[in-house]
């Protein structure tokens, strides 16, 4: 495996969550995937690949939502999960890096518990509902209940990926979405539902580390007012922004320098290894 990269089923005191870990650093880097239509399951390797400039100064850690996701799951209790899991692998002081649901998950662990956390990234994400991500994530709900996957894949794609991308792409997306399948789509709608319950807005003031907020201007999912609107909060002596002005959702896939990004936040916010 590439750094050392392996898959492993984690055991806390609450919940089994599946976790991939990789990378030659000590220094822990945590990440925190946003809502998928499939665990990370078999996805050492690719995972690896997508943030391989973490490798030579971390030990990165993905971690999976639980298991067993019940009724009435909340992105705080995606946190909870995740302090757990620091906890158990004996991690504090981790660079936290999260991604849409895993951003608004993040947010919740660096005010729950910041003693475990020691820098924090927010991509394209979001502190509390606007209508955008209500009326978005509401209509996944929906076409997932009614078993139409396909419609699920066809509304992601576009309102996921730039103009420019989906143009380049758009002969591939009745295919793409043909051949797409929903791991388990009652999980998936548990798991939508729990996007809707992020509200934590009013308590960013008490983060206290550094803070990385990257998004994307014409992002259809959450809007890129939501990233801008957490910086503001937070203020600048305490967050940087960084916002792309052509790329909405998936910049994180879009934009070749994102974890490039990151990774000089997070070495020019704490350097010491």
């Amino acid at each position: 495996m590439i750094y050392g990269a392996k898959e492993f089923m984690l055991k806390t005191d609450s919940a089994e969550m599946r976790c991939i870990s990789f990378g030659k650093g000590e220094r822990p880097l945590v990440i925190i995937p946003g809502l998928s239509l499939k665990s990370i399951k078999g996805m050492a390797v690719p995972l690896t690949y997508m943030y391989r400039i973490f490798a030579r100064d971390f030990k990165v850690f993905v971690f999976d939502k639980r298991n067993d996701v019940p009724e009435g799951f909340t992105v705080e209790n995606i946190a909870e999960d995740i302090a757990a899991a620091l906890k158990t692998l004996g991690l504090k002081n981790a660079d936290v890096f999260g991604v849409s649901q895993g951003g608004a998950a993040a947010q919740y662990l660096a005010v729950r518990n910041p003693q475990l956390v020691r820098t924090l990234t927010l991509g394209v994400t979001y502190s509390r509902l606007n209508d955008t991500v209500t009326n978005v994530v509401s209509g996944w709900i929906k076409m997932t209940g009614d078993g139409d996957f396909e419609a699920v894949v066809m509304d992601m794609l576009p309102k996921m990926y730039s103009d420019k991308y989906i143009k380049k792409y758009e002969r591939l997306l009745p295919v793409i979405s043909k051949f797409t399948r929903l791991d388990d789509p009652k999980r998936f709608i548990t798991l939508a539902k729990a996007c809707l319950t992020c509200d934590i807005y009013e308590e960013l003031e008490k983060i206290s580390c550094p803070v990385f907020v990257i998004g994307g201007k014409q992002d259809k999912v959450v809007t890129g007012k939501a990233s801008e609107e957490i910086a503001e909060k937070l203020g600048h002596d305490k967050c940087e922004i960084f916002m792309y002005d052509e790329l909405g959702h998936a910049a994180y896939e879009e934009a070749k320098d994102f974890n490039q990004r990151v990774l000089d936040f997070i070495m020019r916010s704490s350097p010491e290894k």
